[in-house]
């Protein structure tokens, strides 16, 4: 039963949740008649314990504030955790853990293509559904801002997607396509190793190799410089210290082989600063590039946890930030679980 995003027929009004399945965090959000009404957001890692997927569903679900009834709209990545030797094993853990959970007449999978599957179908189209969660965002965005550029940074990626005539129109349509593009980037606000944005950072005049030991990520360098509050700080951290800002010093200290009796708050400040700025260049450098093949676009909508790195890129470039709120409200941080409910109840 194949259905466009928010055309799908179901009657009376049902309550939705929405949901974005990751391989280490899952989020959802419950829909009643067009409004957002819960949120949850936990940490659940793939690797650890994938027996559980579906009592972890319907806990999440209960959470939110789902009863018996409730539609399920359907985003996933977790197909990309190594537990799984292929992405299509991975679209099937999912799908398996949906139907044990709420059965599979009340689930919906989101694909690329802007269609709604059922599970079976989705399980046929793996590849549509896979990682589909970035085209759920940009065809809700698409129905209120027709020409727009859709920056979502998280805590793991940036996804950079053109809107054109109220349509995501990528180059790729997979996540190695739309790497090649530049439209995923491995780049976010929590989980990306700091050398793998930076080589040297400064250190007593001079510029000094880092150490690509896996020692500090950004969510230090940003909770250091106070952008990131360290509750959002949403991973294992590399040493299994706690993410204060104290310990995100100690970790970025380590990045030189060094350690806090080494180095002062002003050196830290320093090497923070470099690693921020490397980042930022990089989502800008990518924003610029959209901008080149589509010199029409004069707005961008910004979301996640990284929003004020998105807003940063944006302005660089020229474009007028939009607010997210009038679509998303206060759930710009997990934009693809709201939209995906938002999508199958229609209310776009």
């Amino acid at each position: 039963m194949k259905a466009t995003y928010g055309s799908l027929m179901l009657g009376v009004e049902p309550d939705i949740v929405g949901w974005d399945v990751g391989g280490v965090h899952t989020k959802a959000v419950l829909v009643r008649e067009g409004r957002i009404l819960g949120s949850g957001f936990k940490t659940y890692e793939v690797q650890h314990a994938p027996g559980l997927l579906p009592e972890f569903l319907r806990d999440l679900a209960a959470e939110v504030g789902a009863s018996a009834g409730t539609r399920h709209a359907v985003t996933m990545t977790a197909e990309l955790s190594q537990q799984f030797r292929t992405k299509r094993d991975g679209v099937a853990w999912v799908l398996d853990g949906f139907r044990a959970a709420f059965g599979k007449t009340d689930v919906f999978v989101a694909g690329v293509d802007g269609i709604w599957r059922t599970v079976d179908e989705a399980r046929a189209a793996w590849r549509s559904v896979a990682a589909a969660n970035w085209a759920v965002t940009a065809r809700l965005i698409g129905r209120r801002h027709r020409d727009v550029l859709l920056i979502d940074i998280g805590s793991t990626t940036t996804d950079l997607i053109p809107i054109i005539d109220g349509a995501p129109t990528t180059l790729g349509l997979d996540d190695p396509g739309r790497l090649a593009a530049d439209e995923l980037l491995y780049c976010g606000a929590v989980r990306t190793p700091v050398e793998s944005l930076v080589s040297h950072v400064p250190y007593a005049r001079a510029m000094a190799g880092v150490s690509a030991e896996g020692f500090a990520l950004t969510g230090d360098v940003h909770v250091w410089r106070g952008m990131l509050h360290p509750d959002a700080y949403d991973t294992a951290t590399p040493d299994g210290r706690p993410a204060t800002r104290d310990f995100c010093g100690e970790r970025l200290a380590r990045i030189l082989c060094a350690d806090r009796t080494m180095l002062d708050d002003a050196a830290l400040d320093a090497i923070a600063l470099s690693i921020a700025d490397a980042q930022s260049q990089r989502v800008t450098s990518a924003v610029h590039r959209m901008l080149t093949r589509h010199p029409t676009l004069r707005h961008a909508i910004v979301v996640g946890l990284g929003a004020w790195m998105g807003q940063d890129a944006a302005r660089a470039a020229g474009l007028e930030v939009l607010p997210a709120a009038d679509l998303l409200g206060d759930q710009h941080l997990i934009a693809p679980a709201a939209s995906a409910a938002l999508l199958l109840a229609g209310a776009a």
